[in-house]
């Protein structure tokens, strides 16, 4: 089915180690499911939801890529046309966390120079295991100039807002592009109008 124009297709990666969550907050948010057993994402997977944003309905295209290294081949397929990322680590496990910096860099490799970053600290039920201050990664999120965000896939804790978030900001940026596009489109026209009076008696 074609995008109507009352609705916004956007397409929003998950990257991040092997093993931080990406498939589970994906099948909470597009499926409000979980699953102990889940099984390692082979290559890449992708799941749709849609939501309402200011009065617009948004079609979430969530892609999800396995984190070992030997998928890298999926890259310049998976990275083509997003316009969202969130950024997932694992908050029991710092060196999920320190791993992020090479995850950042290989989107601004391959990704739109302007799409939208969240950074998602995910297993939040995990508390007691923490190794990730929460602080620490909220600063770098702020350094970087991304939002962030704790998520629990297992409790579903702001896995619905971490979507959200980041769908809406991206609605926000696209519309308001739009509308500088059409008023700079109704200047350029309006600069080609000929006045046909000028010159007559």
């Amino acid at each position: 089915m074609g995008t109507r124009d009352d609705e916004y297709e956007f397409k929003v990666v998950l990257i991040g180690d092997s093993g931080v969550g990406k498939s589970d907050l994906i099948s909470r948010f597009t499926r409000n499911e979980f699953n102990l057993e889940r099984k390692r994402t082979i290559g890449v997977e992708f799941a749709t939801r849609r939501i309402q944003v200011d009065s617009k309905t948004i079609k979430a295209q969530i892609w999800d890529t396995a984190g070992q290294e030997y998928y890298r081949a999926v890259t310049a397929l998976f990275y083509r046309g997003a316009v969202g990322a969130l950024l997932v680590y694992d908050i029991a496990k710092h060196l999920t966390y320190e791993n992020v910096e090479r995850w950042l860099k290989e989107l601004r490799d391959h990704a739109d120079n302007n799409i939208v970053i969240m950074l998602v600290g995910n297993k939040s039920d995990l508390c007691h295991l923490r190794a990730v201050p929460t602080d620490e990664a909220r600063a770098f999120a702020k350094k970087n100039n991304f939002s962030f965000i704790e998520t629990s896939a297992l409790d579903s804790t702001n896995v619905e807002e971490a979507f959200k978030n980041i769908l809406t900001e991206i609605y926000r940026i696209v519309s308001q592009k739009q509308i500088a596009d059409r008023s700079a489109n109704d200047e350029s026209q309006a600069n080609n109008v000929v006045d046909v009076t000028s010159g007559q008696a």
